[in-house]
């Protein structure tokens, strides 16, 4: 899958401030030569230079290109944003303290940093969801976080591991509605002080954390590079929102509590239905493991025996076997997250309600809109948006546009189930500003903004 820019912004940021990773730019031994030079730069600022740094050079804007100014724009806006983010006492307090407290719950972790990190100085993420769940002492959930602390972290090459211990001891313990906030903030953290790639965000879970990547994944979607689903129910979960994250499902053959078996074998069939009406999308992998009942080897890199037909056995229990590599960790580093995919499902449906972000990939709509689907495709050859809804979308909803995927230059074309609309979109500081605070993530700033709403004149 292709990469987003979001490194090269993080790669900037840390030569600009060592905000990706914490650190500050090493002291020059001063000369005389350097000493001059500096009291020369003193001399020379002007009134509405305070705050400049000594010595930087500020571009011309306007005789920039519209694509350049927006990446010059990005880039600064993420690198204040950054670094003022690490100077806040309560992210430096949740980090060093390994726990996130929101909305009167919190949420401890463990963390593990593995090998060095790639060429831009940055490093994936592993979100692994220990089992347990439902557990009136609590005792359960503490010895399955423990577990998790190093459960899939013999397959991590080079990377952060972090085993969130769930905020309740519930049968859903990892989809209570205040975990969602937590994970956002959890991201973000990791993005800041640990020099997290956020196209490399990756999720994992084994039973009730299977659960919680079923419940998860869907209402935070765009978030994640892909998932790992182990041993875990859905729930009757929705699963439209996915067209863009891949996911692999894994059970025991022999797993029938709950019908786990059978419902995961049912849901590989939903995610290839899903692919056939969106026309893409849905990349996934069942891996349903021979002779084995809830617990299986899904984090190694050995071949194990699974089912070679996942429908034939959805529907009659019968299978043949064949050797393969079922490892999570494995499956996950093969792909890389497009925060501006051409093609968004949003099944409005199925969203996180304590969620401070509204957004969506590039769509956005406030928490009251609860109902339909939207289905939107660019193209950005045509400098082109159509979008279609189900006809049950319970209210109005936006559109964000980037430079990194449309000609500001030139008309937009947005199409909304049939009715056809024309917009000239501009660079607006106050919209940038608005959506990286949003989610905290580099690739999700946005130039320009327009609402269904506007475009109809309502």
């Amino acid at each position: 899958m292709k990469k987003a820019p979001a490194a090269f912004l993080l790669a900037l940021c840390l030569l600009w401030s060592g905000c990706g990773g914490g650190g500050t730019t090493p002291d020059r031994p001063e000369t005389a030569e350097t000493a001059e030079s500096a009291e020369t730069n003193e001399m020379s600022i002007t009134e509405g230079e305070e705050d400049m740094e000594i010595g930087e050079t500020v571009p011309d804007l306007t005789n920039m290109t519209t694509v350049d100014r927006a990446a010059y724009l990005e880039g600064k806006l993420w690198e204040e944003y950054s670094r003022a983010e690490q100077q806040d006492e309560g992210r430096i307090a949740e980090d060093a303290t390994r726990s996130i407290t929101m909305s009167g719950v919190t949420m401890k972790y463990g963390m593990k940093v593995v090998g060095d990190p790639d060429e831009n100085g940055l490093y994936p993420l592993y979100i692994a969801l220990h089992g347990g769940g439902s557990d009136p002492t609590g005792e359960i959930n503490e010895d399955q976080w423990r577990q998790m602390a190093t459960y899939y972290l013999g397959g991590v090459k080079s990377g952060v591991y972090v085993n969130p211990r769930a905020v309740r001891d519930t049968w859903d313990c990892h989809s209570n509605p205040e975990s969602f906030p937590i994970y956002d903030r959890l991201i973000e953290n990791m993005i800041l002080f640990h020099a997290v790639d956020p196209e490399r965000v990756y999720l994992l879970g084994f039973s009730a954390g299977g659960d919680g990547v079923y419940q998860i994944t869907p209402r935070m979607t765009d978030r994640f590079a892909a998932a790992n689903m182990s041993a875990g129910h859905p729930n009757g979960i929705q699963l439209d929102n996915l067209y863009n994250m891949p996911i692999q499902l894994q059970v025991g053959a022999e797993d029938a509590a709950y019908n786990r078996n059978k419902v995961t074998a049912q849901y590989d069939i939903l995610l290839e239905k899903l692919h056939d009406k969106y026309g893409g999308g849905f990349v996934h992998r069942t891996n349903i493991h021979i002779d084995r009942g809830h617990n299986f080897a899904d984090y190694d890199d050995r071949e194990h025996e699974i089912v070679a037909d996942v429908r034939t056995f959805f529907r009659t229990g019968k299978y043949e076997a064949v050797k393969d590599v079922t490892g999570a960790v494995a499956f996950l580093d093969q792909f890389v997250r497009d925060p501006l995919p051409d093609t968004v499902v949003w099944n409005l449906d199925v969203r996180a309600s304590m969620r401070k972000a509204e957004s969506f990939y590039w769509l956005s709509a406030p928490k009251t809109v609860t109902k339909g689907i939207i289905t939107a495709r660019a193209d950005r050859e045509a400098n082109a948006i159509e979008i279609t809804t189900d006809g049950n979308v319970s209210g109005d909803f936006s559109i964000f546009l980037s430079a990194r995927m449309f000609d500001f230059d030139r008309p937009l074309t947005i199409t909304i189930d049939g009715e056809r609309y024309e917009v000239t979109p501009e660079i607006r500081e106050d919209v940038m500003e608005e959506t990286l605070r949003e989610r905290g993530d580099p690739s999700y700033i946005f130039e320009d903004r327009v609402s269904v709403s506007e475009l109809k004149g309502n």
